[in-house]
C-alpha cells in the first residue's frame, strides 16, 4: 500500500452480470490496483480522481495490463475466489488508509459495523468519519466496504447502490441483514 507518485495509470473494463452487464473500470499503477469505479460512474470521474490523487499522471487505456486484476475480480464475482492476492496502491489520508486496511481484514462472508471499524482503528468516537472513509474507498470489492453494515444489521448507504451491496453479501453467503437504508443509495 504505497503512496509513491506514479506517472502512469492504466485502465480497462470489466463487464459482469452482477452489475447488469454495465462496465466497471479498473485502474492500476506500477504499484498495484488504485481505483475501481461503479457502473454508474464515468470514465470522466476516473480521470478526475486520477488528476486529484495522482497529479501529473497519464491515464492510459490498456486492457492487457489490468487483466490480472480483472481476472481476480471476475473470479470473485463468479463465486470462485474469496481472497484477493494482488498489490493495492491506496491513495488517501492516513486515517482513510487505516480504515481501508481495517476493511481489508474483514473475512469474506462476515460483516462489521461502522463502530467496530472505529474501534479497530483506535478511534472509537469517529464512527461518522469511518463512514466517510468507507464511502471514499477507491477500490471497492477488493477492499470490502460492502461488508460494513449498520449496528442494527441494516445495509445502510452504499456508493455502489444497495442492490449491489446486497448482491455482493449474498454472493459471499451472508444474509443476516435488514434490506433497508438511505433511499438515495437504492440505485
Amino acid at each position: 500500500m504505497n503512496t509513491a507518485v506514479s506517472t502512469e495509470v492504466y485502465w480497462g473494463k470489466l463487464i459482469h452480470p452482477v452489475f447488469q452487464n454495465r462496465p466497471i473500470l479498473v485502474a492500476v499503477t506500477s504499484e498495484g490496483l488504485c481505483r475501481i469505479t461503479w457502473p454508474h460512474e464515468t470514465r470522466e470521474l476516473l480521470n478526475d480522481w486520477v488528476e486529484k490523487r495522482i497529479p501529473g499522471a497519464a491515464l492510459l487505456e490498456d486492457q492487457e495490463r489490468v487483466t490480472p486484476y480483472i481476472e481476480q475480480l471476475q473470479q470473485y464475482l463468479d463465486g470462485k475466489r474469496k481472497v484477493f492476492e494482488l498489490p493495492v496502491d491506496l491513495r488517501g489520508t492516513p486515517f482513510q488508509v487505516s480504515v481501508w486496511q481495517a476493511l481489508a481484514r474483514i473475512p469474506c462472508g462476515e460483516t462489521r459495523s461502522y463502530s467496530d471499524i472505529a474501534e479497530a482503528v483506535g478511534r472509537p468516537a469517529a464512527v461518522r468519519a469511518v463512514g466517510m472513509a468507507n464511502g471514499a474507498n477507491p477500490v471497492p470489492i477488493v477492499i470490502p466496504c460492502h461488508r460494513v453494515i449498520g449496528k442494527n444489521a441494516s445495509l445502510t448507504g452504499f456508493a455502489g447502490g444497495l442492490r449491489v451491496k446486497e448482491d455482493l453479501l449474498n454472493l459471499e453467503g451472508f444474509r443476516a441483514y435488514t434490506a433497508a437504508g438511505h433511499a438515495r443509495f437504492k440505485f
